[in-house]
């Protein structure tokens, strides 16, 4: 039989789906391109962005129209959407047979081998589980990036938050596991390790833990192997320890690149967000973050038109923004989630204040974006290359793409003989900037 994964939002997403289809294939089902030749069609979901629920039924809808509608092609939703929505799944289209949220990823492969022999029967798996429950390894193809998770659910409930509802509360897995995953996977020839959580470094805070710190599993992995890259994301400022903080002076492959939500730099829209920092604390901490490492690239997330927020809670945000001095972001407009206490919130703002926020917001960060681009020509660098780059290049040559230490995307241009470049890392003169990216010659 074979199988087709569509995966939405984080890279834990990303993970999950990739778990996925080495354990389909080690089942001896044969991954295929496209929803069209597919027998299994597997859709894991986010529901963190806007319009969610829609967007999975657009999916569907594609789905059964890629596959002309055959009732026999199995269609499951796994992931937060599944989570939140349970049952209601299955009205979205009389293809989907499976619901599986997102403490039940491990079910999914038995639960396929059941409903392929049982044709009428559908299954949804949303139950959470008390502890983290290891999955079984699943050895198959190894990317020159692997995503580790090293826990599950957040315990924050940040007011606009969805993901304690879809993910659960806080579970940590224990770092025996995570360090034999980790070395399996540069066995398999990994050269960067991210580790991945909701709230990263609020690692080991639960009842889950098994005693080790945040600091201390970075250092664990770190030592396995000196001359790989490692990477983590995403954590809460309000869960930055010192120890996190001097991480970056002391583990010389922890990649000076860090993902740092600030979400809005209005003191009164934080403490409504229920982000437990303030904007001095936040200060404090990327002040902190750049002695350690002076060269430290930070990004952000941002939200714009918050319920309640003014025109000077605003200017709040533009103004850290520029102070922080982010390399990129990602922002968005403030949208309800069912569930949470800020979709109880009263007083919305307009839509079309939140949109000239948010493009006054994203000229500020093409600025700063630019800035920071331009003044990396010139300077010499290691890209890890990752795949094939869709960008022209002139006869005899191919243009690949990779990131360098800094996270920033660079294409290079390399003999056509030269052959495979996936997973090799190479000196590089950067050599001038796109509007996202870079461009680099071979040193």
């Amino acid at each position: 039989m074979t199988f087709h994964i569509i995966t939405f939002g984080c890279q834990m997403n990303v993970a999950d789906s990739e778990w996925l289809a080495n354990i389909l294939k080690a089942r001896g089902l044969k991954q295929v391109a496209t929803a069209a030749e597919a027998d299994i069609i597997l859709l894991n979901t986010c529901s963190v962005r806007e319009k969610p629920e829609l967007k999975v039924r657009s999916a569907l809808g594609r789905i059964q129209q890629e596959t002309g509608g055959r009732l026999n092609v199995l269609v499951g939703v796994a992931g937060c959407v599944a989570q939140q929505l349970g049952t209601t799944l299955f009205s979205y289209s009389p293809q989907v047979r499976l619901v599986a949220g997102t403490d039940q990823i491990a079910a999914i492969p038995d639960a396929i081998k059941l409903l392929v022999q049982e044709p009428s029967r559908t299954l949804c798996l949303t139950g959470f589980t008390e502890g983290y429950h290891e999955r079984p390894a699943a050895q198959g193809e190894t990317s020159p990036g692997a995503f580790v998770n090293i826990m599950q659910g957040c315990d924050n409930f940040c007011t606009y938050c969805i993901v304690p509802f879809t993910r659960g509360r806080q579970k940590s897995r224990s770092a025996k596991a995570i360090l034999a995953e980790c070395e399996a996977a540069l066995k398999n020839g990994a050269r960067e390790i991210t580790l991945l959580g909701q709230n990263v470094n609020a690692y080991g805070k639960d009842k889950s833990g098994d005693g080790t710190s945040f600091f201390s599993l970075l250092k664990q992995v770190s030592a396995l192997d000196p001359s790989m890259r490692l990477r983590y994301v995403t954590p809460h400022p309000k869960d930055m320890t010192e120890e996190d903080i001097e991480a970056f002076a002391l583990l010389p492959n922890l990649c000076p690149r860090l993902h740092l939500p600030m979400q809005a730099g209005s003191d009164k829209v934080l403490k409504r967000m229920n982000r437990r920092y303030d904007s001095a604390g936040f200060l404090k901490l990327v002040s902190g973050l750049r002695r350690a490492r002076p060269d430290l690239a930070l990004s952000t997330d941002l939200i714009v038109g918050f319920p309640g927020e003014t025109e000077e809670d605003f200017l709040q945000t533009l103004s850290m923004t520029e102070q922080c001095g982010f390399m990129s972001s990602y922002s968005f407009c403030y949208s309800d989630r069912p569930g949470t206490r800020a979709s109880t919130y009263l007083d919305k703002i307009a839509p079309e204040i939140q949109l000239d926020r948010l493009q006054r917001l994203q000229a500020l960060q093409d600025r700063l974006t630019a800035s920071w681009l331009n003044a990396r020509a010139g300077q010499t660098t290691e890209v890890l290359i990752e795949q094939q780059s869709p960008r022209q290049n002139e006869a005899g040559y191919v243009s690949w793409q990779g990131r360098d230490p800094y996270g920033a995307l660079i294409h290079l241009s390399l003999p056509a003989d030269a052959g495979n470049a996936t997973g090799r890392e190479m000196p590089v003169k950067i050599t001038s900037a796109f509007k996202h990216s870079l461009h680099a010659e071979l040193l």
